[in-house]
């Protein structure tokens, strides 16, 4: 159940990276956004940035089974990644709506359940 846990906080925690990291680009779509300057820029990513901690840490000392969870830190690592890679794909694709998903994001995603696969064998 703490896998669960640590994948919803993940997913939480992802969503306000991307809208942290990227939801700037869009900030043109709103007129009072765009009036921003660099500096008001990052001061609005970096309160959106808050929120991503406050799910991210909480998620991490669940999932981590130097804390009692499911995950070593190889694994942990290997599924934010995969986390913040599927919801940075739905935002980019279904909110932001400013690129389509073609054959070769789908072949890298391919490669990243290759290494889920891999990172999460015991050998």
């Amino acid at each position: 159940m703490k896998g669960v846990y640590c994948v919803l906080l993940l997913t939480l925690s992802n969503i306000f990276m991307t809208l942290a990291w990227y939801g700037h680009l869009q900030v043109k779509q709103f007129p009072m956004l765009a009036k921003l300057s660099l500096f008001g820029v990052i001061m609005l990513s970096w309160g959106m940035a808050f929120f991503e901690y406050i799910f991210q840490v909480p998620a991490n000392r669940i999932g981590s089974d130097e804390t009692g969870g499911p995950f070593s830190l190889f694994q942990l690592k290997t599924v934010q990644e995969a986390v913040s890679l599927t919801v940075f794909t739905l935002i980019t694709v279904f909110v932001f709506k400013t690129d389509k998903l073609a054959w070769n994001h789908l072949v890298g995603f391919i490669f990243l359940v290759i290494a889920v696969f891999f990172i999460f064998k015991k050998w």
